[in-house]
């Protein structure tokens, strides 16, 4: 896949370009059959398969206060874009100038002149422009009057649930991991670089952890406890996670801390994945350290038994293609 972040960068349009515009948060299965049906007819057409995407968030600029809280980060959109087999990624910088682009000159100077718009595919409630005046008339009436086809792709069901982006946050925000890999066709995965703790997992518990700092403005999973696949260094481990504040301890700052089996490395400073499997309990404050090592313990075998029930889904996750 080809990554374009300025317009400039397209020295002359595209063959036959299929186009879908979105914001694509999270890539969940809505996002998915979209890109199906792009790549689809641009196979059919013997032409280009085209995505148009936005970073930051257009709600990050014009809506700050909204505090939107995204799924996926940039890296994992663009990892989860190319698993698509789209052939061509426009990642526009959104600006409050950006902003204020009239939907008709985004068709003109944007779709037609500079990518040469052949189709363009989106999805139902898609709209864009100063005051979102591109919507799906607007479009299929700009189509008719400039000669490119656009086609609407209809809501997305799962188990009567939809799939959508807003969908997939509630979920998160809820802890139900099972129904939120249902929507994004893969386990719900939060990654970054090991950070050094406070260090009483190994020393004063016996369960050594890696250590992720998770921001307030990130999107959250209900605060408890999970369990985990790791993925470090191309390879896959169980693990039990904590999420949370570490009221056992007075702490007053959000963490994740997950306990990794069978694994005994330095990894402070190294990338980690994270795949969020099940929830297993809420935080709770303990009496001491002796409860806590009790929980932990029990915890351990609980997610022991889950990682051994999900043996097949977990070999496919950790299949490079899988584990982004």
């Amino acid at each position: 896949m080809e990554i374009y972040t300025d317009f400039n960068d397209i020295k002359e349009p595209f063959v036959k370009p299929t186009v879908t515009i979105g914001n694509f948060d999270g890539v969940h299965l809505g996002h998915q059959v979209l890109f199906s049906e792009v790549v689809s007819r641009a196979y059919k057409n013997k032409g280009t398969s085209v995505a148009i995407t936005f970073e930051p968030h257009p709600l990050k600029v014009v809506r700050p206060d909204f505090g939107i809280k995204l799924i996926s980060t940039a890296e994992q959109k663009k990892e989860l874009i190319a698993l698509a087999n789209i052939d061509k990624l426009i990642i526009v910088p959104f600006t409050k100038e950006f902003a204020n682009t009239q939907a008709a000159e985004f068709v003109n100077e944007i779709l037609i002149k500079r990518i040469g718009v052949h189709e363009l595919v989106v999805g139902y409630d898609y709209a864009f422009g100063k005051s979102r005046q591109g919507d799906i008339p607007f479009l299929k009436e700009q189509g008719r009057q400039k000669g490119f086809e656009v086609s609407v792709v209809e809501p997305f069901y799962v188990e009567d649930m939809l799939a959508s982006s807003t969908k997939v946050r509630e979920l998160v925000s809820q802890g139900r991991m099972r129904d939120v890999k249902k929507l994004l066709g893969r386990y719900y995965q939060i990654r970054g670089e090991v950070k050094l703790g406070k260090q009483r997992g190994g020393p004063l518990l016996g369960f050594p952890t890696a250590n992720l700092h998770i921001s307030e403005e990130d999107l959250c999973p209900q605060l408890g406890v999970y369990v985990t696949q790791v993925i470090y260094d191309g390879k896959c481990y169980g693990g039990v996670l904590n999420i949370g504040y570490n009221p056992t301890f007075d702490g007053r700052r959000l963490s994740a801390e997950t306990h990794i089996f069978d694994f005994n490395e330095d990894i402070y400073g190294k990338p980690i994945k994270i795949n969020l499997l099940r929830f297993l309990r809420g935080e709770k404050k303990f009496t001491g350290p002796d409860e806590l090592v009790r929980q932990i313990s029990k915890d351990v075998e609980d997610a022991q038994k889950v990682l051994a029930d999900a043996q097949k889904d977990l070999l496919l996750s950790c299949e490079e293609k899988y584990n982004r």
